[in-house]
């Protein structure tokens, strides 16, 4: 078991040789995150929707050709077979005049592009609360570790205590068995925490891709900073306008009003210019046998087409209510993509505010503890403790220390969320968070 909490103790002032930061991480887990790069595929197909919609009011331009060989067999008169080719080819130039669900198509593919590019902002965002979140994980099981590696040293110490002492026939052998018992009770909390310190780890190098052998604490005696504004209200307004879920929905609300446009569009006539330019050649052998004349025709055809939908069985108006319908669910969407972001707020900012209260109140009872457990030894020392009261006040002062560390990580993680909320965090939110680091 020595052997064990040696190693342990090396292993974490390794970790503070050669430790990582925050902003370190969260640069690999963007070059190595594949939900990332997802997103950024994503938002690379989304921006082609505006050259796609750019395409409808465009010409087009298009080429055809055609060879036939005919082979005739004539009845009447009687005669022999006829056989020749005909071919020829035809260039042909469109330009919409009036294809008023094109426009609708073009506006749509700026919409749709705006839409990628907030999806990918809101993937990355959320990439960085998952990172922040995982090394913060991985800081508390580090604190654990250390907590439970330092109350097992002590543990030991006043086991070995207790022995001399009762080998001297100063307490009795319960004070032994009590000894005994916290220090196995420490000692398989040890081996625990090693544990979990182990799945963190590997739960941030399933972002980073890189296996991490430590990373950088918080300096000791940080302090955190109130939100700015300080009150709850401007956070919740700011949410409900700014969260990335919101603007998301406010652009699909945009898209499926432009949906309905679209589809009421199939009701009105369209106007084209059509020209073309083709050459034709064929022969009237068919009709002439005995004498047949061959022709090479150039043509050049400049026009107006224009098109009204009379009927088409319903279906543009089943459509225009099916786009209807699916605009009425995108405001719903929306008022619940509001309300969810404004709670979230409201979370968020409480949990700042009751994290910093908790900060300090741990930071009292830090002092606190650490007094307690120097009277108790002191008091052992004299005899008006027993032995139980130093191992009381021992796990006391450690699980303070925990908890303390803790709080401070859990402040902190909401300090980015409450941005997050606000669809205002960034990278220099996350060098913020990494200038309190040691």
């Amino acid at each position: 078991m020595k052997r064990l909490v040696v190693a342990m103790v090396a292993g974490l002032l390794a970790v503070g040789a050669s430790a990582a930061d925050l902003e370190q991480v969260y640069r690999d887990a963007l070059a190595y995150d594949a939900s990332l790069a997802a997103a950024r595929a994503s938002l690379a197909a989304g921006q082609e929707k505006l050259p796609q919609g750019r395409a409808g009011l465009l010409p087009s331009i298009g080429l055809s050709g055609n060879t036939t060989w005919n082979d005739m067999d004539p009845r009447r008169p009687a005669g022999s077979s006829i056989g020749f080719n005909s071919h020829g080819w035809q260039v042909q130039l469109t330009q919409p005049l009036f294809r008023w669900q094109n426009w609708v198509q073009f506006k749509q593919g700026e919409v749709q592009v705006a839409l990628a590019e907030v999806q990918f902002r809101q993937v990355r965002q959320d990439l960085a609360l998952r990172v922040a979140q995982a090394y913060f994980d991985v800081l508390t099981a580090q604190d654990v570790l250390a907590a439970a590696t330092a109350l097992h040293q002590a543990n030991s110490q006043q086991l070995e205590l207790a022995r001399k002492s009762f080998e001297v026939g100063t307490v009795t052998i319960t004070d032994v068995h009590e000894a005994q018992s916290r220090a196995d009770l420490s000692s398989a909390q040890m081996i625990a925490a090693d544990s979990d310190l182990a799945v963190k780890r590997h739960a941030l190098s399933v972002l980073t891709g890189k296996d991490t052998d430590g990373l950088k604490s918080l300096r000791k005696g940080v302090t955190l900073s109130r939100p700015e504004p300080g009150d709850i209200q401007s956070w919740v307004v700011a949410s409900e306008g700014g969260n990335l879920s919101v603007q998301a929905a406010q652009l699909g609300v945009e898209l499926a009003g432009r949906e309905v446009e679209r589809n009421r569009a199939g009701h009105l006539p369209t106007v084209d210019l059509v020209a073309s330019r083709g050459n034709t050649v064929s022969s009237t052998a068919a009709f002439m046998p005995t004498a047949p004349v061959r022709y090479d025709i150039d043509s050049t055809v400049i026009g107006v087409q224009v098109a009204v939908p009379l009927f088409q069985g319903g279906a543009t108006s089943s459509r225009v209510r099916e786009t209807m319908a699916l605009r009425d669910k995108a405001g719903a969407d929306l008022d619940n993509a509001r309300r969810s972001s404004a709670q979230g707020a409201r979370q968020a900012y409480l949990g700042v505010t009751s994290g910093l209260a908790q900060v300090k109140a741990y930071e009292a009872a830090l002092v606190s503890s650490t007094s307690a457990l120097d009277a108790n030894k002191l008091g052992y020392d004299v005899g008006v403790r027993i032995n139980i009261d130093v191992l009381n006040a021992q796990s006391q002062l450690y699980d303070t220390q925990q908890r303390l560390a803790k709080a401070r990580y859990d402040t902190l993680l909401a300090q980015l969320r409450l941005k997050a909320a606000a669809g205002t965090l960034g990278d220099e939110d996350i060098k913020a968070v990494n200038a309190l680091l040691d």
